[in-house]
């Protein structure tokens, strides 16, 4: 039984990165965490959210420590986004053990473990209110998971972007290292730039103003945080022009 008015959102967009998949470990998956997190993704939909998703790579493999330690570039950013694939899978067995229809969506193909990136297609899944996890980037190296889930978020018409970080915002500076760091309830995406405050990287931030799409950064920490800003409640940071 869904419950459709509980939401002012029809279809969104969640953005987690890869290393909100480790738990308490420092690499790798950690399946209650994936199990947590797919239950999370599950109260959204039983409210009748269409949801499409993008998970990072960053606890298996970052492209840009891989070239910073001397690999090339370009090659480095194609293990970062086989790591997303991996994720992704992980996180399609969690939410399918809670009943839900997934599909992976991958940007490089490999027809065995997930489908190829077409538009009409992922539209019709989330129609069907299947969840669509877009993985493998954009496809193409120098491009991040962020920039990947703000153009599949465009494409597929989603309403916002939900960011789910550690913190339950976004902060003139990093609330982990300083006491008086103070949370916006709303920023702009130009002051996202001009202050470097790290909610996206600037490419994502350009997309995402360009087509006047808010993303919403929420703490993927706390408990039912995800459906209770859906349902207006909770804390967290609104960007927007």
């Amino acid at each position: 039984m869904s419950d459709t008015s509980a939401s002012s959102f029809k279809r969104v967009m969640l953005k987690i990165s890869g290393e909100a998949l480790m738990g308490d470990q420092g690499f790798g998956l950690h399946p209650p965490t994936v199990e947590r997190i797919a239950k999370e993704v599950r109260s959204v939909h039983d409210m009748g959210v269409e949801i499409c998703m993008v998970i990072g790579g960053g606890n298996i493999f970052r492209g840009l420590q891989g070239s910073a330690q001397g690999m090339e570039r370009t090659t480095a950013d194609y293990m970062g986004m086989l790591a997303t694939v991996m994720n992704a899978l992980a996180m399609q067995s969690a939410l399918e053990a809670e009943g839900i229809h997934t599909r992976v969506i991958s940007a490089i193909t490999m027809n065995e473990v997930a489908e190829p990136y077409i538009r009409r297609r992922a539209v019709r899944h989330l129609e069907k209110k299947r969840v669509c996890i877009f993985a493998a980037g954009t496809g193409n190296p120098y491009f991040t998971t962020d920039t990947a889930a703000t153009l599949r978020a465009n494409e597929m018409s989603c309403e916002a972007i939900f960011k789910g970080t550690k913190v339950d915002g976004v902060y003139d500076k990093d609330p982990m290292k300083h006491d008086d760091a103070k949370r916006y309830d709303t920023v702009s995406y130009d002051d996202v730039l001009a202050k470097r405050l790290g909610v996206m990287d600037a490419s994502a931030i350009a997309l995402a103003r360009d087509n006047n799409l808010p993303i919403i950064v929420f703490s993927l920490d706390e408990p039912g945080g995800f459906k209770g800003i859906l349902a207006g409640e909770g804390t967290y940071t609104r960007v927007q022009g």
